[in-house]
């Protein structure tokens, strides 16, 4: 896998909810490349919870939608919008494992709205929750003006992200 390089970081009033590394209240998600497949490595912390020792359904959310928006930073090198999400809850996630696993990757792309597949899996690799984000993209010239955005690239070398 390789890590993929944040594009904002560093940038003045960058404050994202899902990736950036400095919000204090913020998940801090990065994210990883393999194949066709965007992939984040989380670690669950126990003010994240709903229920005693359950990841709230709406951090779980939090993640998937943001993983998404990740595919398409990377995969279509430009921003967009959710527009829709579907979200499945199969299993419920402890506060108190050690990580769990993200994957997503694009389903399918009609001009420009893109349907991307998420899943979130357990620290055993049982799949948890899955959801189908719809996503508005913008064209690359408005990605560029409004987001700041010029492309999502990866690091050079090969890594084993620690679990």
């Amino acid at each position: 896998m390789k890590k993929i390089i944040n594009p904002w970081k560093g940038m003045e009033g960058y404050n994202c909810f899902g990736c950036a590394p400095n919000n204090e209240a913020g998940v801090k998600m990065e994210f990883y490349e393999e194949d066709d497949e965007v992939i984040s490595i989380w670690r669950p912390r126990p003010e994240y919870q709903g229920w005693i020792d359950t990841l709230h359904g709406g951090i779980q959310a939090v993640l998937l939608d943001e993983i998404c928006a990740w595919v398409v930073l990377r995969k279509l090198q430009t921003t967009g919008v959710t527009s829709k999400m579907e979200t499945r809850y199969r299993k419920s996630i402890n506060t108190n494992d050690s990580h769990v696993v993200l994957k997503a990757h694009i389903k399918e792309v009609k001009r420009n709205i893109v349907l991307i597949e998420a899943r979130l899996y357990n620290k055993n690799g049982e799949l948890c929750t899955e959801a189908i984000c719809t996503y508005f993209t913008f064209p690359k010239e408005k990605a560029k003006e409004e987001m700041h955005f010029l492309s999502c690239g990866v690091e050079d070398e090969e890594i084993l992200p620690l679990i």
